[in-house]
């Protein structure tokens, strides 16, 4: 069968038949997309259908509406999770009121071998156009993924090491076009198979220009209606394939991510960043015997980006090489016991060169031990669980030859954090849900906490590490409340984090002179005690519209509430925490009619005042969106196409959860319009 978007049309015959495509094949119109409920992946390897622990995931048509430029911009909005934004182009998840080293990225479950955490101008190298499913856990998973999932963890999933087999041909196709940044992208997923035999392959094209916003003026007096230096122009292709049979499968991929992106900060800076990854998983079912199951998967990535001056020179030169390994075995229940036990091994090498490596050249390697226990009776059920590493930070120090000696000499440090929870679930009916989860996190400090020394321009200050510092604490206490009922359903949790020796990067006092002449703050990785608590609330009812016009009465209506809140204290200093995101609640009301969907939502941020004394208040704004989807048949392909239009008011707006030295360079994006369809085959 001949794919449906043949991908040698011409740019413009290619744009002409998708903004027309809507209207195509109307007898094929009311046909409606199967959807099967699956059950989240992410911190549940026992597939239980309810998690203590709260998590939300996005897979389907609900991601696809949802789609951003990055996974940051994807998954911001939901319950707890917010967004740092460096531009639109280096945005990171921020998961109540953590960020960084705090909130761990994977994909497929395993690392993502990236360097996003360690500056706020780099990008997490994954394009949510070739990802299938993104599940978020919010609060400390750390028990299954390590010291660096306190805040949570969120999971790109896509299908390039294939689990299940594949007969023929099938696949999807996906172009967007408009928005605030005038994005043009298009993707491109296969996936076959014959016998035991199956593959995958997706290539993926975005191009966007400087993102345009309502007008505000900069910081350097300036008045602008765009954030400057914003334009991207990104790439990525993969191809992998598995054996899979009844009980098991075995599988490798590789892909390679590009992206060249502007630096909002400095006006004529470029980063070229590239990253290529070998992965291979696997597993093994028994269904007699102790063991049960047997998992295992592996990754290598190569990693590298390259700050380029307005000039054309190499300014500054960021290179990692990293691997992973990570085995898991279930075993048989053992008197209505149910466990995985498991161990990881993770290891990478850091290079930085040129004029701006505020860090020396280190290594890293982790390794772990965890095991997860549960016990169900009836309406109740018990899980226990716990974890062990061995954590080591090499930092290589000053190169014999440097003019600039700023590292000192070569030094290690290495820690032994533990980490324990326990959670309990109670089901008194099927419809209604409680669930307690009591946890004990450590993480060992990075390399840039330890060994940091000098300008860094994504923050605009000095940072100095602090190579004495230990490890960090977090206990923490988790309470929640699900209720579904015939028209509806409502969540609500509760939170409280109690960190000791929470490693802060706070101002000094002090200030240096740049080589430019500027004269920067400088600020200190700081060992302080601190305090997280917030309320997560999400309401959903059908209603009954009978009131409204024509056609629309006849639709299926939903709306919903939701509203997040989280408070940080600084209880060292007596003062808020940095970078956390305010109050916001969201309103949305929701139709589907036949083949069309209706979505209206607005959400008002409120102001945040509560900052540190070296910060600055930002100030509150209200987004009204609005989007239209239809669902169609073009030939035997199903798709969807979709309106969408955001920030109706043209409000300003700017993210609380961005550094103050880039947040007034880039405010939210303005009113814009873009549209894209989605066929699959």
């Amino acid at each position: 069968m001949p794919s449906p978007l043949p991908l040698r049309q011409p740019r413009t015959l290619l744009l002409l038949s998708l903004l027309a495509a809507p209207w195509a094949h109307a007898e094929g119109d009311t046909a409606d997309r199967q959807t099967l409920e699956a059950v989240q992946v992410t911190g549940n390897p026992l597939g239980n259908k309810e998690l203590a622990q709260p998590g939300q995931a996005l897979s389907g048509d609900a991601l696809l509406l949802r789609r951003g430029g990055s996974v940051g911009e994807t998954v911001e909005g939901l319950p707890g999770v917010a967004a740092t934004s460096f531009g639109p182009n280096a945005s990171r998840p921020t998961i109540r009121g953590l960020d960084g080293e705090r909130v761990r990225m994977l994909n497929n479950a395993g690392g993502s071998l990236d360097v996003s955490s360690l500056s706020y101008d780099h990008a997490v190298p994954v394009d949510p156009l070739v990802v299938d499913r993104i599940e978020v856990l919010r609060g400390a998973a750390a028990l299954l993924y390590g010291g660096n999932a306190i805040g949570g963890v969120v999971n790109t999933i896509d299908n390039r090491i294939p689990r299940s087999p594949s007969q023929g041909l099938s696949g999807a196709t996906e172009f967007r076009l408009g928005g605030a940044s005038n994005e043009r992208a298009l993707a491109a997923v296969l996936d076959g198979g014959q016998g035991p035999w199956a593959w995958h392959a997706d290539v993926a094209r975005r191009l966007a220009d400087d993102q345009k916003t309502p007008w505000f003026t900069a910081p350097d007096g300036q008045r602008m209606s765009h954030v400057r230096n914003s334009a991207s122009a990104s790439r990525s292709a993969a191809m992998g394939g598995s054996w899979v049979v009844r009980d098991g499968y075995a599988g490798l991929s590789l892909d390679d991510y590009r992206n060249d992106y502007g630096v909002t900060v400095e006006p004529d800076v470029k980063i070229a960043m590239q990253r290529q990854r070998l992965a291979g998983a696997g597993e093994w079912r028994w269904s007699e015997g102790l063991l049960r199951k047997l998992q295992w998967q592996f990754s290598r990535a190569r990693y590298q980006h390259d700050e380029i001056e307005g000039d054309g020179a190499l300014g500054t030169r960021f290179a990692q090489r990293g691997s992973e390994l990570r085995l898991q075995a279930e075993h048989a229940p053992l008197a209505g016991v149910r466990g995985v036990l498991g161990w990881q091994l993770e290891q990478s090498r850091f290079e930085v060169q040129g004029e701006e490596a505020l860090m020396p050249s280190n290594r890293n390697r982790t390794q772990g031990l965890f095991i997860l226990e549960q016990w169900s009776d009836g309406p109740w059920q018990l899980g226990l669980g716990a974890r062990r590493d061995q954590v080591r930070v090499r930092s290589d120090g000053d190169a014999a030859d440097a003019a600039d000696a700023r590292f000192g000499p070569a030094a290690e440090r290495r820690f032994s954090p533990a980490s324990a929870s326990a959670s309990l679930s109670w089901h008194p009916v099927p419809a209604v849900g409680l669930s307690l989860n009591i946890n004990h996190s450590e993480r060992a400090p990075s390399a840039g906490e330890l060994f940091a020394s000098g300008v860094h321009v994504a923050t605009g200050a000095f940072e100095q590490g602090d190579s004495t510092l230990g490890l960090e604490h977090a206990s923490g206490l988790d309470l929640g409340l699900h209720w579904k009922h015939g028209n509806g359903s409502v969540e609500i949790n509760a939170y409280r984090t109690r960190f000791k020796d929470y490693i802060a990067l706070r101002a000094t006092g002090a200030s240096v002179a740049a080589e430019s002449g500027e004269v920067l703050p400088v600020y200190a990785y700081q060992a302080v005690g601190a305090r997280l608590q917030g309320v997560e609330l999400s309401l959903q009812q059908d209603l009954q519209a009978a009131w409204l016009p024509g056609a629309l009465a006849g639709w299926r209506w939903q709306a919903g509430l939701q509203l997040d809140w989280v408070q940080g204290n600084d209880l060292s200093h007596a003062e808020p925490l940095p970078r956390i995101a305010p109050r916001r609640t969201t309103l949305s009301l929701e139709g589907q009619g036949g083949a069309w969907g209706l979505r209206l939502e607005i959400q008002q941020a409120a102001a945040q005042g509560r900052v540190p004394q070296v910060d600055r208040a930002t100030p509150g704004y209200t987004l009204a969106r609005l989007s239209l989807n239809r669902q169609f048949r073009w030939d035997q392909a199903d798709a969807l196409w979709y309106l969408k239009l955001d920030n109706l008011g043209n409000a300003l707006g700017y993210r609380a959860a961005s550094m103050s030295t880039i947040r007034d360079w880039a405010p939210l994006p303005g009113r814009s319009v873009s549209t894209g369809v989605q066929v699959r085959f």
